[in-house]
């Protein structure tokens, strides 16, 4: 499977990364996917993501908010 994050604004609508201005890898596990996440959070924060979610396939493994990040 790959890992991947899903990018949501205020009101928990799912937001396309190329509206704010990033492109979300798909990642082979879920540790490069947190690395990912771990460099990007304040610019998606900056940029309107306010949540974000972690798939492995079509499983939601977590989300988090970047706020609290």
């Amino acid at each position: 499977m790959t890992w991947h994050w899903r990018l949501e604004d205020p009101s928990g609508s799912t937001l396309d990364p190329a509206a704010v201005g990033v492109e979300v890898p798909e990642e082979d596990n879920q540790g490069d996917a947190e690395s990912w996440l771990g460099e990007n959070w304040r610019e998606l924060l900056d940029n309107g993501v306010a949540t974000v979610t972690l798939f492995d396939g079509d499983r939601k493994v977590y989300g988090m908010g970047l706020a609290e990040a």
